[in-house]
C-alpha cells in the first residue's frame, strides 16, 4: 500500500467527491467508529444518510438555533458568569454537548450539573476514541476506556432514551399520538426504521455516541479557535471590534474565517476501492491511501498571499466557500454544517432573519459578556492529540468590557 498526498483545493475536492475512495481516517478508532454513518461507503451509506438527513432539514436548524440553543446556552453560561471566569474548552463542550444530545436523541431527565458532567466525561472519551489516529497516548489504553464508556453510556443514557421513544412510537402507531409530537432526533428516526436497517444494539450505541462526540468535539474546538482569533484581531484592529458588536453578519464572517484556518479534522484519509488515476496524474492502486490535506488546501494562495493569516476582510474566491473545505464535500460532507456554521449570507441578507449558526451565536455571547484572556492563567494546547486544539483556554468575564 502506498500513500498519495493531495493539498490543492481542486485535488482535495476531487478526492472527497470520488465514489471510488472510501473513508479511512477512522479505521484506527474502530472501537467507536466501526460502521457508523461517517465510515460507511456505497449503498449502505446512502440508505442510512438519507434516513438520518430527515432530521437535518433547514427548518430543523432554524428551530434549534432560535428555540433550543438559546435555552441551552443560558443554562450553561449562568454558572460561568456567576463565577466570573471559565475555561472555554470545558464551557464549549458543556454547551454543545447538551445541544448535540438533543438532536442525537439522548434524554437527560435530571438536567443538573452532575448528569451533565457524567455525560460530558463519556463524550470526551468517545472523542479520544474517534480521533485515535492522532492520539499521543497508548492506543490500547484509549480503546479500553472507550469500551467501558460505551457500556456505561448504554446503561445510563441510551437504554432509557430508547425505552421512552419506543413507548411513544407504540402510541403513534396506535393513533394515540400525532407524528408532530414524536421527538425530532436521530434516535427516533433510526428506531422508526429498524426494519429497513441492520442496526444491532452495539452499532446503534456507536452511532448515537458518534453523533454526540462529533457534534460536541468539533463545535467546542471551533468556538475556542474563533474566540482566540477574534480577540487577537480586535486587539490589533480595534475599529473592527465596533463592527463585530454592531454587525452580526460580520461576526459570522469572522467565524467562517476561523473555520477556514482551523478545520476540525486537518486531514481526510481515503482508501481506493479500485484502481484509478487522479486528474493530477497520480496512479492509485486498489487499497492505496489518499490523504487529502484540508488544512493545507484552506491556506493555499487561492485565498491570497496572506492565506495563512486571519483576515475577515479577505475576498472569498469565486466558486469557493468562506470556510474552505472545513466541512468536507461530497457524500461525506458534514450533515451539521448549517447548524454549526450557519448559512453563507447573500447580498442583501436580512440580519434579523439570517441563520448564523450556533458557533457564531456562542462566540457572540462570549464576547458580549466581556471575555478576555486570564492574565494569570494563559491558554495551553492539548497534549493528548497531535491536532492543534487548545487543552485549556481560561477567560475572565470583565464587566467593564461587557457590551451595552
Amino acid at each position: 500500500m502506498k500513500e498519495v498526498l493531495v493539498s490543492t483545493v481542486e485535488e482535495v475536492s476531487e478526492v472527497l467527491r470520488s465514489p471510488n475512495l472510501a473513508q479511512a481516517l477512522y479505521d484506527e478508532g474502530a472501537v467507536i467508529m466501526d460502521r457508523v454513518l461517517l465510515t460507511l461507503h456505497g449503498d449502505e451509506h446512502r440508505k442510512r444518510r438519507m434516513l438520518e438527513f430527515r432530521v437535518f432539514r433547514r427548518d430543523f436548524f432554524r428551530y434549534y438555533e432560535t428555540e433550543v440553543f438559546p435555552r441551552t446556552l443560558n443554562e450553561t453560561m449562568a454558572v460561568a458568569l456567576a463565577a466570573g471566569k471559565a475555561d472555554l474548552v470545558d464551557l464549549g463542550y458543556r454547551v454543545t454537548m447538551n445541544l448535540t444530545a438533543d438532536f442525537a436523541g439522548i434524554d437527560r431527565p435530571r438536567r443538573n450539573a452532575e448528569e451533565t458532567r457524567e455525560l460530558l466525561d463519556l463524550v470526551i472519551t468517545f472523542s479520544e476514541g474517534a480521533t485515535l489516529v492522532h492520539s499521543t497516548r497508548n492506543k490500547d489504553d484509549v480503546r479500553r476506556e472507550v469500551r467501558d464508556a460505551l457500556r456505561r453510556f448504554e446503561d445510563a443514557f441510551l437504554a432509557p432514551s430508547i425505552a421512552r421513544r419506543q413507548s411513544l412510537l407504540r402510541d403513534f402507531e396506535a393513533g394515540r399520538l400525532a407524528e408532530d409530537d414524536l421527538p425530532r432526533d436521530v434516535l427516533t428516526v433510526l428506531l422508526r426504521n429498524e426494519d429497513r436497517l441492520e442496526l444491532p444494539r452495539d452499532l446503534l450505541c456507536r452511532e448515537i455516541a458518534f453523533y454526540l462526540q462529533a457534534g460536541a468535539h468539533s463545535t467546542a474546538n471551533s468556538t475556542v479557535h474563533a474566540v482566540h482569533e477574534i480577540l487577537a484581531w480586535a486587539n490589533e484592529t480595534p475599529a473592527d471590534l465596533a463592527r463585530i458588536k454592531a454587525d452580526p453578519l460580520f461576526l459570522q464572517r469572522c467565524v467562517h474565517e476561523s473555520l477556514r484556518l482551523h478545520p476540525a479534522s486537518p486531514v481526510s484519509w481515503r482508501k481506493a476501492t479500485c484502481p484509478m488515476t487522479l486528474s493530477g496524474g497520480q496512479s492509485i492502486a486498489e487499497g492505496d491511501r489518499v490523504i487529502a490535506d484540508l488544512a493545507a488546501a484552506n491556506r493555499t494562495a487561492i485565498y491570497g498571499d496572506d492565506a495563512a493569516a486571519f483576515n475577515p476582510h479577505r475576498p472569498v474566491p469565486t466558486g469557493l466557500l468562506p470556510f474552505g473545505q472545513t466541512f468536507g464535500s461530497g457524500v461525506h460532507s458534514c450533515l451539521g454544517r448549517d447548524l454549526d456554521g450557519g448559512v453563507v449570507p447573500r447580498d442583501g441578507a436580512d440580519p434579523a432573519t439570517h441563520q448564523y449558526g450556533i458557533i457564531a451565536l456562542f462566540v457572540r455571547r462570549i464576547l458580549q459578556e466581556g471575555a478576555r484572556l486570564d492574565p494569570d492563567d494563559p491558554p495551553t494546547l492539548a497534549t493528548y492529540t497531535a491536532r492543534q486544539n487548545f487543552g485549556r483556554y481560561p477567560v475572565v468575564f470583565d464587566r467593564s468590557l461587557k457590551w451595552q
